[in-house]
C-alpha cells in the first residue's frame, strides 16, 4: 500500500511540475534574439570587458604580481 501511495504522490508531483511549465508564457526565438540584441547594446558602454577598466587594481584579470623572497 505504500509504494502504490508514494507512487500516486510521485504522479501528482509531476502533474503539477508540467501544469507550471504548460502555463509558462512562451515568445519566438527571433524575439528573445531580438531582446538580447537589444539589452547587449544598450548595456554595453558599461561592459568592462568592451571598454576596459579604469584601473588595474579594479581588473579582475590581471596577472597576479609575484612575490621574490631575497
Amino acid at each position: 500500500m505504500d509504494i502504490i501511495a508514494s507512487n500516486l504522490q510521485q504522479q501528482r508531483a509531476i502533474t503539477e511540475q508540467l501544469r507550471r511549465e504548460a502555463a509558462i508564457q512562451r515568445i519566438t526565438v527571433s524575439q528573445a534574439v531580438a531582446d538580447i540584441v537589444k539589452y547587449v547594446t544598450e548595456h554595453e558602454t558599461e561592459d568592462c570587458l568592451l571598454v576596459g577598466f579604469s584601473s588595474q587594481k579594479v581588473n579582475p584579470f590581471r596577472e597576479k604580481s609575484s612575490c621574490s623572497i631575497l
